[in-house]
């Protein structure tokens, strides 16, 4: 099962680092921070980032709920659990299919390339291929996207890289 944990935005590899090293290997299978691909032009040239695709969480695989509960009071900078009161609430399959599909087992959502037709965004390759409509607005300049989904039991804004190469 998927976990979140909420920390401080910016102190999500610090988490992360202590998760790993904290809590047992039998009970915490891995952790992961969901990335995203972003161009930024500097010194004349575009360059290939890796920004935080949720800032604030950390990912969490385990199959033990209750001792993992248990070993996070031990983790320094944890803000919340995600969930409902006192238990913590695994990401749905639908949600954690989404994630795999958008950032494959790395969790790393490449850039994506696409054409602006009639004044609709049409993604021609790439991890948005297929999920235009969650495109909720774009920045050509930025070569960036903002999509909408539905995650952690309400609506979140997500950005991810997107370039339009071509407008018809």
């Amino acid at each position: 099962m998927w976990y979140v944990i909420q920390v401080r935005t910016g102190t999500e590899e610090e988490i992360q680092r202590q998760c790993e090293t904290i809590i047992d290997k039998s009970i915490l299978e891995k952790s992961f921070i969901p990335k995203y691909e972003q161009e930024r032009k500097y010194q004349g040239k575009w360059h290939t980032e890796l920004k935080v695709l949720f800032p604030g969480y950390v990912f969490l695989v385990s199959d033990e709920k209750e001792k993992l509960f248990f070993e996070l009071k031990r983790i320094m900078g944890l803000t919340k659990l995600l969930g409902t009161g006192e238990t913590i609430v695994p990401l749905t399959n639908e949600e954690v299919n989404f994630l795999l599909r958008l950032g494959g087992e790395e969790q790393t959502v490449e850039m994506s390339e696409g054409i602006i037709e009639n004044d609709r965004v049409v993604v021609t390759s790439g991890p948005l291929k297929g999920n235009e409509g969650l495109i909720r607005k774009i920045d050509r300049h930025k070569r960036k996207a903002w999509l909408e989904i539905e995650m952690f039991g309400r609506t979140v804004e997500m950005q991810v890289g997107l370039e339009i190469v071509a407008k018809r």
